[in-house]
């Protein structure tokens, strides 16, 4: 695709056309309430979101993707001047409320930008989606998969959403006489949180501007402000720590969960100030025991169960990013050309080829690990993610090409990251050939 079309969840550089893919912070980083560069696509239910997360932006700008429906988007070639067709699909990406993937079709051929993803397999809503998708697509290619590779890595294997939302209830009710703190963020886990008031018949208590939130995603009565009403409530996550948790207990018994695909430690923090005592930090379990080992009380040592590790915390394995083998399966319906991954940097990067090549259409070129001074430059760039088209010649720019034809792949291997960061320093791209 020409450099100066589309950019997507990346707001600070020029494009034509702005695409959302859901308004995590990760996503919107750069997009303020006075931004105002161009026409911007999201679904309907971000649209609906948006003055909450945006006061004062201006709505005019806000297009409307529906779900599994063609839109078709006329921009202006920035080489030749004349007028060009990006047709755009959205299909529901089971994230957060309004979470969405892009798949864009045009004379550049096929791109498929996945967002945050959870691609479960159960459930109609999943079926729903893979049907979408594969409607989609009918018998052409994917030259590129922007893939969410946020565990991208075998360690990574933990049940459903559904299963997860069990193991939390159960935890509550073997706390029959305690107050519940559940860590969420600013969007996302909903389900989670109606299956537990359901399932316990129970009100949930929220922060006032979660209630907005919730309110507007039609939750009227499963969640209050008053802590008199109900022992469990949801808070900030960046609220939740080990000091939090030991304070409470000094008035009333409190329990914490954490649902997190990520596995969980306690870190104090270092220097003279002790006021906040210890926080949660997330790390890479394959380096258990590396540095002294992980002081922490689990149950057992799989990412797939409820961990106990303090006497009064849990990390509960409820993601809304796909495990390794629901990645895996992905890469394995849509047969890409390539994939690519679009989370630079975490606390253990993997390049997604180093897996799934082998599930791709065209040899890849190899990549071996990267040496100190590499890692050391991947960890502190950030990355807007600049595709190099599938090359075509002859007639073969026509939609021709059939899916499944997939030849050898060279050996592919693993770029290590030596970030520290807790998932992400930045996420986005803007669709362009590579220079």
């Amino acid at each position: 695709m020409e450099k100066g079309l589309i950019s997507v969840d990346q707001w600070t550089q020029g494009s034509q056309a702005y695409f959302l893919t859901h308004l995590h912070s990760d996503h919107t980083k750069g997009l303020t309430s006075s931004w105002t560069r161009g026409p911007l696509f999201c679904s309907r239910l971000t649209a609906k979101l948006f003055p909450l997360k945006f006061p004062g932006l201006n709505l005019s700008l806000l297009r409307v993707l529906d779900i599994g429906s063609w839109h078709s988007i006329s921009l202006m070639s920035p080489s030749s001047g004349e007028k060009t067709v990006v047709q755009v699909m959205a299909i529901d990406a089971h994230h957060c409320p309004g979470s969405i993937m892009l798949l864009f079709r045009g004379e550049f051929g096929c791109l498929l930008y996945t967002g945050d993803f959870r691609w479960e397999t159960d459930g109609e809503r999943a079926k729903t989606a893979r049907n979408t998708l594969l409607k989609a697509l009918k018998e052409d290619a994917v030259d590129i998969i922007y893939l969410d590779n946020t565990y991208c890595n075998p360690s990574y294997d933990f049940p459903s959403r559904e299963v997860a939302a069990q193991q939390v209830a159960d935890i509550i009710a073997s706390h029959p006489n305690d107050d519940i703190i559940i860590g969420i963020d600013t969007l996302g886990k909903e389900e989670l949180l109606v299956h537990i008031s359901r399932l316990l018949n129970i009100k949930i208590w929220v922060w006032p501007e979660r209630l907005q939130t919730m309110h507007l995603l039609g939750f009227h009565d499963i969640f209050t402000t008053k802590t008199s009403l109900t022992r469990v409530r949801a808070v900030p996550r960046y609220s939740f720590s080990i000091d939090t948790l030991e304070r409470l207990n000094t008035m009333r018994p409190t329990i914490g969960i954490m649902p997190s695909g990520l596995p969980w430690l306690v870190k104090p923090f270092k220097g003279k100030d002790k006021l906040f005592g210890s926080l949660l930090t997330p790390y890479n379990r394959s380096q258990k025991g590396a540095n002294g080992g992980m002081q922490t009380d689990k149950r057992n040592d799989n990412l797939g169960s409820a961990d106990r590790f303090h006497k009064y915390i849990y990390s509960v394995p409820y993601s809304d990013h796909s495990c390794f083998m629901e990645i895996q399966e992905f890469v394995k319906l849509v047969q890409p050309v390539k994939v690519r991954g679009i989370v630079s940097s975490s606390s253990c990067y993997v390049d997604p080829l180093y897996y799934f090549g082998r599930l791709c259409g065209a040899n890849q070129p190899s990549r071996g690990l990267h040496n100190s001074e590499e890692s050391k430059s991947l960890s502190k760039r950030v990355i807007a993610v600049q595709t190099n088209c599938y090359a075509r010649s002859g007639n073969s720019t026509e939609a021709g090409r059939k899916r499944g034809r997939t030849p050898k792949v060279d050996f592919l291997g693993v770029n290590v990251s030596k970030a520290n960061t807790l998932r992400r320093i930045r996420r986005g791209a803007k669709i362009a050939q590579s220079e």
